[in-house]
């Protein structure tokens, strides 16, 4: 049995090609985490100058994974790199983090981690999606989802479980032990298209652990998430359509030009 270090945690970060992603996130990281931590990031054979710069930060532990010629990118190499970055973790809480997400406050993990509440059976602390869109729009396109409510309504019962709710990976909190104790692996589902994450969460659930679902708008007081953010910055290797490509562009666009983020982005001292 593993002695996990108390009071401690590992935030994994996934990174391929996105150089300017990656280094935001790192950098807010360290600008705003005073809970003990050990940052870890996991390369996806990124061969490129993203990779050089992991490289030069004394402060992160560097796991660099190969790809399988004819293996999957996207979520299927997502899965595998949080994977590698679970057993190479031996804290008491492990985070996994998005490369396009970003810390935006003082105090954001130890509150996270409070979520917790001392209570052994709580596992997992995170949230749905997080979307940089005016609410109206977000309940517009609720109420007018019509391929979700064909979904509940006749929709089969493997297709039904597949949209279950589940605490996204774009920053997600769980104790250690309990990912060991039941073998679970954040690659599960790839048969059935799930996401990287997405079965694990339904195995806890139903495996009867305790999770704390926060709603975005809490989740959104920590940190920002930029929906798309990789597909948009590698766009011959991820294609979104054209529209959806604009629209994440303008969202990005604006979030890199805030005072917040232009106050990370130019602090080269959070390198060192």
């Amino acid at each position: 049995m593993t002695d996990f270090a108390k009071g401690k945690a590992t935030i994994c970060v996934v990174n391929y090609k996105t150089l300017d992603l990656t280094r935001l996130c790192l950098r807010s990281i360290r600008k705003f985490t005073s809970y003990p931590v050990e940052v870890v990031v996991v390369d996806n054979d990124s061969r490129d100058e993203s990779l050089e710069y992991l490289k030069s930060l004394s402060w992160v532990r560097l796991l660099e994974r190969g790809h399988k010629p004819g293996d999957p990118r996207g979520s299927f190499d997502e899965g595998a790199a949080l994977d590698l970055g679970l057993a190479n973790c031996n804290t008491e809480f492990y985070l996994v983090m998005h490369s396009d997400t970003f810390v935006k406050r003082p105090g954001w993990l130890t509150e996270l981690i409070g979520c917790f509440n001392n209570d052994e059976n709580i596992v997992c602390v995170g949230s749905g999606k997080i979307e940089l869109t005016p609410k109206w729009r977000d309940l517009l396109k609720t109420v007018t989802d019509l391929k979700a409510l064909k979904r509940r309504m006749f929709g089969s019962a493997a297709e039904r479980n597949r949209f279950r709710y589940h605490n996204r990976t774009i920053c997600c909190l769980y104790r250690t032990d309990a990912l060991r104790r039941e073998k679970l692996s954040f690659s599960l589902g790839r048969e059935k298209k799930l996401t990287s994450g997405q079965k694990l969460y339904f195995e806890l659930v139903d495996r009867g652990y305790r999770t704390v679902e926060l709603p975005p708008s809490v989740m959104g007081q920590y940190i920002i998430h930029l929906t798309h953010a990789t597909q948009v910055f590698n766009p011959d290797e991820f294609p979104l359509a054209d529209r959806t490509f604009r629209k994440c562009r303008r969202i990005i666009d604006k979030v890199l030009s805030s005072d917040i983020i232009q106050d990370v982005i130019k602090d080269d001292s959070l390198d060192r």
